[in-house]
């Protein structure tokens, strides 16, 4: 064969056959640790369902002929050696954890694709000149601890073992006990920190709704988006709801009703891609007949862009204390998440553009409004995160879907894409 990889999406060629049937083949094995009976997946970190799913990978890893180990924390690696050990590694992967009655689809088809990819190359192109790994990351979702991205963040020196001594889940398990009880954290296995990787590459999901609505194949993923994180806390007075005329009243709910319509119609005129949400409402005393004294909620504001972040919500909470003050009321802010935008490595998505252009498949340059794993490594290396088609845009939930050609596509351009890096040698 010639050295250079061809298929293309419109071709009904044997290999876009083939990697469609395995793909499919693929999740649906990986959807049965954790299946539930409601329909979803349940891989929470470190429990039985999420221990079986990596040890069942690493055999699969082995099987395709890539040499599987595990790092201390439980992250799993497959590696493809390359000739040349003097190189840093290609990686690519996404995470094996899920929601609780999460989907099949989110993380694991990007460790399922770095599989087959790897597998697909070897048996094509043999031994590569720089080393590629597929990597199985432990945890992302922080669906059972309060800690997210501890695969991804141990890899690259953003999380740490000091940070999970006080935690424990929703049973009262602390964290390192749930580690240990996995067979992890015990010192017996390597360091997880690395400093050998040249380039990541992750291929998600999008878990949104615009590539199916465009009817596109391929988001190259410009930026992750910065995210903040408000709790909002309206106090006004309680009185009877009969006996207090409208002028003479200051009910919170009625600020803070006030504060959320600016909210989001100050949202709507900023326009894509800047989304706002209030996620949650508390009314105190929440009764009938009383003027409500005390709203709690939250609000969630998220664009790539960290200066447009920074001024819309310097205009927001300006508004909201404006609102407050005119209605006699009393407003707290609290802002308890504040996440930078993370832009992807422009060489890498260049590449990807490049890999779509030559074979006509149709793709579009995007903002993930989701966090991914990606945006950790692109603090120790370049990295690219490429989106497919979700059916619907749902996630995180029994619903999740991506049909198998769409999925396929997706692989075919990471092959491609692992082999101008591992084979070609070509520049990142």
């Amino acid at each position: 064969m010639e050295g250079k990889v061809t298929f293309s999406l419109h071709d009904k060629c044997e290999i876009i056959e083939s990697i469609t049937e395995e793909i499919e083949e693929f999740m649906l094995w990986m959807g049965s640790f954790g299946k539930q009976e409601e329909g979803g997946v349940t891989r929470l970190l470190y429990s039985e369902a999420w221990r079986d799913a990596q040890l069942a990978l690493a055999a699969a890893m082995e099987q395709a002929g890539l040499e599987a180990s595990f790092d201390w924390v439980g992250n799993l690696f497959g590696k493809l050696p390359g000739t040349e050990t003097n190189k840093t590694s290609i990686m690519t992967g996404s995470h094996v954890d899920t929601v609780k009655n999460g989907g099949m689809y989110d993380g694991t088809f990007g460790i399922a694709a770095g599989v087959i990819a790897l597998k697909y190359l070897k048996q094509h192109f043999g031994m590569p000149k720089r080393s590629l790994e597929v990597v199985s990351l432990c945890e992302e979702e922080g669906s059972r601890f309060p800690m997210t991205y501890w695969g991804s963040g141990s890899i690259t020196g953003r999380r740490h073992v000091e940070e999970i001594a006080l935690l424990t889940d929703e049973n009262g398990i602390s964290f390192r006990e749930a580690m240990e009880a996995a067979g992890f954290g015990s010192g017996t296995l390597r360091d997880s920190r690395r400093q050998d990787i040249g380039a990541f590459i992750e291929l998600h999901v999008e878990q949104g709704i615009v590539l199916e609505r465009k009817n596109l194949n391929i988001g190259i993923v410009e930026a992750i988006v910065g995210q903040r994180r408000y709790t909002i806390e309206v106090t006004g007075e309680a009185n009877h709801a009969g006996t207090t005329p409208m002028m003479w009243r200051k009910d919170a709910l009625g600020g803070a009703s006030g504060m959320t319509q600016y909210l989001l119609n100050a949202a709507r005129e900023q326009g894509t891609p800047l989304v706002a949400t209030v996620g949650r409402f508390e009314v105190k005393p929440n009764v009938a007949n009383v003027i409500p004294e005390k709203v709690i909620f939250t609000v969630d504001v998220r664009h790539p862009d960290a200066t447009v972040l920074e001024t819309f919500c310097h205009r927001f909470l300006t508004e909201f204390r404006k609102i407050a003050e005119e209605q006699e009321l009393h407003v707290q802010t609290h802002l308890w998440m504040n996440a930078s935008p993370v832009n992807m490595d422009k060489g890498l998505s260049a590449k990807i553009e490049r890999i779509c252009k030559s074979h006509d498949i149709s793709h579009l340059s995007m903002a993930s409004g989701a966090g991914h794993d990606a945006q950790m490594f692109q603090h120790i290396c370049p990295s690219a995160l490429i989106f497919v088609p979700s059916h619907l845009g749902i996630s995180h939930s029994p619903q999740e879907y991506t049909s198998p050609a769409d999925l396929a596509v997706g692989t075919a351009v990471l092959i491609e894409l692992l082999y101008l890096l591992g084979y070609k040698e070509e520049e990142i």
